[in-house]
């Protein structure tokens, strides 16, 4: 057991060693003290700012690992939801696709001053997410079996993320490491479509899809928790390409030292 997280630490250092990183404070990063009345709406500001930039460069120059913000990628996700007679699915993504985030409003930017976690409510008019699936269980009592293409599209989606991040030095700068992160939301409208679920049989196919998005409201309420992981999955993955090459102090010019907030 000592020896994987040994392995583990060993794997983190050299891949954020190799991570090239700003050393000036970049025009579209409005620096914040977290000790100012006002931060929150500094930090919000500072966010909305540098997702705009992402989205209006198609990534940030100079900052080759920071991919474009819209699609975001992920190659793989899997999710095991059982417990409930309503659902209990196996659904691994793959090749996933989610786009809609290039025109993404930060609605709120909280950072704590105890632990540096952060909370982070956005919004963005449609959000689509196309991947290969594959499936077995069942969602609102119907038994599914299948693989194939599927897609999500999910509409004025809210989202509210908790996001847990651990400090480190590089270079004499803070940065933060993101280590977790899970998500709540408010949607509109939820439409889905899961294609080859029966092994061929189009018309049952066809049924049972017309049937889950007849039944939306119900069908978002079961599949919450696999929408929510999947989402929050999704963002974890680019919040850390975007804070292992930006500093922690051009965001929070306050911010202690891992060795000032652990005693390490």
């Amino acid at each position: 057991m000592l020896l994987s997280i040994l392995l583990i630490n060993l794997l983190f250092v050299i891949a954020r060693a190799g991570v090239p990183y700003l050393t000036e404070q970049p025009s579209y990063v409005p620096p914040c003290r977290i000790k100012s009345p006002d931060f929150v709406k500094c930090s919000t500001r500072s966010a909305q700012k540098l997702f705009s930039e992402i989205s209006a460069k198609g990534g940030l120059p100079g900052l080759d690992s920071i991919p474009p913000i819209d699609p975001l990628r992920v190659n793989k996700i899997r999710v095991t939801q059982g417990g409930d007679n309503a659902l209990n699915i196996k659904l691994d993504l793959s090749k996933v696709l989610a786009s809609g985030f290039g025109k993404i409003k930060v609605i709120e930017s909280r950072v704590s001053s105890k632990d540096y976690s952060w909370v982070t409510k956005l919004s963005v008019p449609k959000m689509t997410i196309v991947g290969d699936y594959v499936l077995k269980g069942r969602i609102l009592l119907i038994p599914l079996n299948g693989k194939g293409k599927m897609t999500f599209q999910i509409d004025n989606p809210k989202i509210e993320m908790h996001t847990k991040t651990r400090l480190y030095e590089k270079g004499g700068f803070t940065f933060y490491n993101v280590t977790d992160g899970d998500c709540d939301y408010t949607i509109k409208k939820l439409s889905v479509n899961f294609e080859n679920l029966f092994n061929g049989n189009k018309e049952l196919e066809d049924s049972t899809n017309a049937f889950f998005n007849q039944n939306w409201q119900i069908l978002n309420d079961s599949l919450k928790p696999v929408l929510a992981q999947t989402i929050a999955d999704i963002f974890l993955g680019y919040l850390q390409s975007i804070f292992h090459a930006i500093p922690a102090n051009f965001f929070v010019t306050d911010i202690p030292t891992p060795k000032e907030l652990y005693g390490e």
